[in-house]
Formats: C-alpha cells, sequence, structure tokens
C-alpha cells in the first residue's frame, strides 16, 4: 500500500555547491523539500521508492548503494542512493536521482530502506499509471519521493525560452499536487507536457496511479519559477 508521498524538483541547483553564488536564492526551496521528506518518515514506511524522470520510455531500477556524481556539474560531490551494495557494473543514478540521494543523504533519512527508479520521460499516461499501481500493490507500507520539475517556459530568459501554455499547465499541476488530484495528474497531455520541458510529468502520473486508491491528503509546500522553470513541493499522507 502506499502510506505516503513527497514531491521535490530534481534541478542539481539544489546541491549548494552547484548552485555556487545563487545557493542562498534557493534556500527556501531546500528548506520546503527537507519537510516533505519529514512526511515520509512520519508515515513509518517499510521502504522508499525514490522516482526521476530518465529517458526513453521504459524504467530504469537502481537498487540501494547505486553511486551517482555531480562532478558533471563542476564539483567533486558524490552521492549514493541509500544503504547496499549494488551489482558490478550497474548504471550510475541519472541526475534526478542523485539529487533525490542528496537530498535523502542531507535529511539522515535511515526510516526504511530505499531503492530507484528512473521514468522515462516519453513512457504514456496509461503505462505510468500501471507502474504506480504495481508499486502500491507491494504488501508492506510503501513511501514515494518523487522528483521532477515543471514547465521549462516560464520567462524568455527560461531554458525553453516563453511559452504561455508553460503557466496554466504550472498552476494545473501545483492545484493537483496540492489537493491529491489523482484524476488531474493522470489527465496531464503528454505532449504539452514535452512541448513546454516539464520533465517530472512522467513521474507525476506513476504517483498518481500508486495513489489513486490510498486515500491519501496534499499539502503544497513551495511553488516558484525563479529561473523560469517550475519548482513544487508537496507531500501527501
Amino acid at each position: 500500500m502506499l502510506a505516503a508521498a513527497a514531491v521535490c524538483p530534481c534541478p542539481p541547483l539544489l546541491q549548494p555547491q552547484v548552485a555556487a553564488g545563487a545557493a542562498a536564492e534557493l534556500a527556501a526551496l531546500r528548506e520546503s523539500c527537507a519537510a516533505a521528506l519529514d512526511t515520509l518518515a512520519e508515515a513509518r514506511p517499510d521502504r522508499l521508492v525514490v522516482l526521476g524522470p530518465g529517458p526513453g520510455e521504459g524504467s530504469t531500477p537502481h537498487p540501494a548503494g547505486t553511486p551517482g556524481s555531480f562532478r558533471g556539474y563542476g564539483v567533486p560531490v558524490d552521492v549514493t542512493l541509500g544503504a547496499g551494495t549494488p551489482a558490478p557494473g550497474a548504471a550510475p543514478l541519472p541526475a534526478s536521482l542523485a539529487v533525490g540521494a542528496w537530498l535523502l543523504a542531507g535529511h539522515g533519512w535511515d526510516a526504511c530502506p530505499v531503492e530507484g527508479l528512473a521514468v522515462g520521460t516519453g513512457r504514456p499516461p496509461g503505462r505510468c499509471a500501471e507502474l504506480g499501481r504495481e508499486l502500491a500493490a507491494w504488501p508492506g507500507r510503501t513511501a514515494l519521493l518523487v522528483l521532477g520539475d515543471g514547465s521549462a517556459c516560464r520567462t524568455v530568459k527560461a531554458p525553453g525560452y516563453l511559452d504561455e501554455r508553460a503557466a496554466p499547465f504550472d498552476e494545473a499541476v501545483a492545484k493537483a499536487l496540492g489537493t491529491a488530484d489523482t484524476t488531474a495528474l493522470a489527465a496531464l497531455d503528454p505532449a504539452l507536457a514535452e512541448e513546454v520541458g516539464a520533465a517530472g510529468r512522467a513521474p507525476w502520473q506513476v504517483l498518481a496511479g500508486a495513489a489513486a486508491e490510498a486515500g491519501l491528503t496534499g499539502e503544497l509546500l513551495h511553488d516558484e519559477a525563479p529561473y523560469g522553470v517550475g519548482y513544487f513541493v508537496a507531500a501527501w499522507s
């Protein structure tokens, strides 16, 4: 069963050394992420699955102990997803799950074992829902840390430039996350999400599938677009 979920963005800029001089600007966002993780710990889960966007249309598991790094962003910071020893030759964490691993390490997470799952940004909504139902069907208490950014087209200086559809898209996402509206999340248009650069669409729709029968309530803890990219933090319990 799904016991709780936390939704956080996953820009590498969350890591202060990556953000450098802009680190203070994201302090409130980091604090909101920590509060969302508190909600997960309070639910006393038996396992935590960290979901984040990845390439393609499939899903790639990353077991506990999988390493990740921020070295590609110019800082010598390495992370590990929970505690464990992955199989030799296991693929490293994608950027989204590396951010998740960093958030958990900063939180001092020890409430339960952790595993990761990269969800392809091209995964169709129906297959996202199916994956979510599979996660929720696990016999113990499952918690989800769902990582993903909103649109990347909120301003002319945004990574995707300005798209007038971006703000309404993000408003709908923020409302759905704040009210645990699984129907609204499941209805997000994958084509529009891709066009406005919202990499969180697929993980959010996995969450919608997992939470459809869970009866969770939601709280929106953070909603901003400081660099023209939508960042949301929510806690479902």
